[in-house]
């Protein structure tokens, strides 16, 4: 049986060149920003923990649309230089960061609710009731 492989004269030259097209949205110095989360499941709801170091409560914002639920945020950069002083290295990072995700319940909008303390979102999502069938009498 014949083999065909294809040739990318390219691929040598440039290996990195689209490598990066579908990674993780990253800040100005190149570290990824993104929002780690745990999700737990009772029968009830669903409890999320999601971390948003160094994002300020009003910069967050949470939509629920179904199953589907959608974190976002922000980490503004604040520029605190006195007269006299330079920065000879900034490692933290800013930029906006998101993460959105499908339950397998429907959720409840007007009964869930968000709570953010020291830099972790704790959202508890209640599922939506399932409504039984209508048995049908048969004539």
């Amino acid at each position: 049986m014949t083999r065909m492989s294809l040739y990318d004269p390219f691929a040598e030259v440039f290996p990195e060149l689209f490598r990066g097209a579908f990674a993780a949205p990253r800040n100005t110095e190149g570290n990824a920003l993104e929002i780690k989360v745990d999700v737990k499941e009772a029968p009830a709801e669903y409890t999320v923990h999601a971390e948003l170091p160094g994002v300020a409560k009003d910069d967050i914002h949470v939509e629920i649309d179904g199953n589907r639920v959608s974190i976002s945020g922000e980490v503004k950069r604040v520029n605190e230089q006195k007269d006299g002083e330079r920065v000879l290295r900034s490692e933290r990072y800013y930029g906006s960061m998101a993460r959105s995700f499908a339950l397998a319940s429907e959720l409840d909008e007007a009964k869930s609710v968000a709570k953010f303390e020291n830099g972790v979102l704790e959202l508890t999502l209640k599922k939506k009731e399932v409504v039984g069938g209508k048995k049908l009498q048969i004539a």
